[in-house]
């Protein structure tokens, strides 16, 4: 059964979904950070991993420049095992993180990558070593009017080595988790709204 992680940066939502068998981790950014009010994001994710202790949480850097994003990477990483830092495929300059991927991961890092649109992207990722997940954003592939699900599992058969995990991220509606299972995809971001409906 595809696992799914709550997206979601409302510490009180975070409280009780962590205690929801069907919740098998989460995922947050800078961006729902600030919808959230959170204004001391170091404070905040250690806050966040009072609570959840066990399952995967991802915290992503929010740095646009790879040496700074390499310093933030190494920090947040240290903040716990469950830990996977979230790392763009590529910066607002549109210029490839994938060496600073390599370098991560080579040093045991945990990943998540995200933003993640084309199967080329996937194709990058193989050299990477540390468990990592694929974070591909269907949701938004299918905005622009295509069906995500064949370039799920094209990525999906790239993903196949060690350690790593495809992700469906930015769901619309329920469908969407019922289509991420039936294309192998391993995970599925959802947000607390479209968790109640699935339920």
């Amino acid at each position: 059964m595809i696992k799914i992680f709550a997206d979601t940066s409302d510490i009180n939502e975070i409280k009780e979904l962590n205690n929801n068998p069907l919740i098998a981790g989460f995922t947050t950014n800078p961006t729902l950070m600030r919808k959230a009010g959170v204004k001391n994001y170091e404070k905040f994710c250690k806050e966040v991993l009072e609570i959840v202790k066990i399952k995967s949480i991802s915290f992503e850097v929010f740095a646009d420049d790879f040496i700074e994003m390499e310093r933030q990477a190494r920090i947040i990483s240290s903040w716990g095992e469950n830990v996977f830092v979230k790392i763009p495929i590529i910066n607002t300059k549109k210029e490839s993180s994938i060496d600073l991927i390599k370098k991560l991961t080579n040093d045991g890092i945990k990943l998540n990558i995200t933003a993640i649109m084309a199967s080329h992207q996937v194709l990058e990722l193989l050299s990477a070593h540390a468990p990592m997940i694929v974070s591909v954003f269907a949701g938004r592939i299918a905005d622009t009017g295509v069906d995500p699900r064949s370039i799920m599992v094209q990525c999906k058969t790239y993903a196949l080595y060690k350690n790593a995990e495809l992700l469906w991220a930015s769901p619309r509606e329920v469908l969407n988790i019922y289509q991420a299972e039936t294309t192998g995809v391993d995970i599925i971001t959802c947000t607390p709204d479209l968790i109640k409906k699935y339920e």
